[in-house]
């Protein structure tokens, strides 16, 4: 049986749980190895305390399903038939004192199926518990993890080369994607960013035609999928010469990135990452341009559990992945942010990024 799911059966009688209902994809081959897109068909775990785990799948996933998942035990359903049913099926007439659900999963409309199949006294929220699992990257996870990065920063090398004379930021997106698929990822794992010039001080901006032009900094943010498991990688570069002012703001932005991966230690909080990463861009003045938080978890999920915010309190533990990606972004001038992912293991901080950090002069 796969070891998540073991740990969340134990987990059960802790809880007070006398039914659980998993039915987020992710968590679903988390904890049984088996990876699908249901679209809008009904996917889920159940596990009821002391009986064996059932997997419940849409009948045209019964063959993947059955190869991919260490739960033996699986029910499939047509397009024409009530899964709710199926589900009510399982619990032979029992009423469970109390369901576990994923609340932030289920939709209302679903919620209410399940009310009314399924007559628990209480639905109490698993989300936590799932989280807190996640949060703790076992070997093989980190291992994943390692790879995924590996394959994003093969992309953005090769992807490099293709920064010519001409060329814009959704072109260069688009050979991003496409380098994706080639060094053998699932694809991206968010919406590819490339940004030029006055456009690098959006955080969050969307690429689009502006070509690149000598005197540009360009910035690049982007990971992928490999076996399930994200990666997330920023760099920043300068086009043909460095504005003065903006070399500044890059050494001051990688010295904070420096600074929060050293913070990054088990015992100590999450918010004292961002602290330490914020301190060196206020010493410098550009406090008020540094507008977000410092990093996010990274696992299955680009953006997962904990938010690496100044206000969290939350302690670091072993086996922890996040992204540490300090910034400084200029209006009408430009914008820095180099993000890596990093790893709490019990000798310290380790990057599962790699890719050189000091500032890089590109040539069209």
């Amino acid at each position: 049986m796969n070891k998540a799911l073991s740990t969340l059966e134990q987990g059960m009688a802790g809880g007070s749980l006398d039914a659980l209902l998993v039915t987020d994809p992710k968590h679903v081959y988390y904890l049984t190895g088996f990876a699908s897109n249901p679209h809008e068909r009904f996917l889920g775990l159940l596990l009821i305390r002391g009986e064996e785990p059932v997997l419940i799948v849409p009948a045209l996933d019964a063959e993947a399903a059955s190869a991919a998942s260490s739960v033996t035990k699986i029910l499939t359903h047509s397009d024409t038939d009530n899964p709710y049913e199926l589900l009510k099926s399982c619990f032979a007439g029992l009423r469970p004192g109390t369901l576990g659900i994923e609340k932030e999963h289920f939709t209302v409309s679903r919620y209410e199926q399940l009310a009314e199949a399924v007559s628990a006294d209480v639905f109490r929220d698993i989300g936590p518990i799932l989280r807190a699992m996640r949060a703790k990257k076992t070997p093989e996870e980190v291992s994943r993890m390692k790879h995924a990065a590996e394959l994003v920063e093969e992309v953005l090398r090769q992807g490099l080369t293709h920064v010519k004379a001409g060329v814009s930021e959704i072109e260069l997106v688009a050979e991003l994607d496409y380098l994706m698929k080639k060094v053998g990822a699932s694809g991206p794992s968010f919406d590819t960013m490339v940004l030029s010039g006055p456009n690098t001080a959006l955080p969050h901006g969307v690429p689009g035609s502006r070509v690149i032009q000598p005197g540009d900094f360009l910035m690049f943010d982007l990971g992928v999928y490999a076996a399930g498991y994200a990666s997330d990688i920023t760099r920043t570069y300068a086009v043909e010469e460095a504005n003065p002012k903006l070399v500044e703001i890059y050494n001051t932005v990688l010295a904070a990135n420096e600074a929060g991966i050293a913070a990054s230690r088990a015992g100590a909080t999450f918010g004292s990452v961002d602290r330490a990463a914020r301190e060196v861009i206020e010493a410098a003045g550009y406090g008020e341009y540094f507008m977000h938080r410092v990093g996010h978890g990274l696992g299955m999920d680009t953006h997962e559990y904990p938010s690496l915010h100044g206000m969290n309190g939350d302690f670091i533990d072993i086996g922890n992945v996040f992204t540490v990606e300090p910034g400084i972004y200029v209006a009408g001038l430009g914008g820095v942010r180099i993000e890596d992912d990093v790893w709490i293991t019990p000798e310290g901080p380790k990057t599962l990024t790699t890719m050189p950090k000091e500032l890089t002069v590109l040539h069209l």
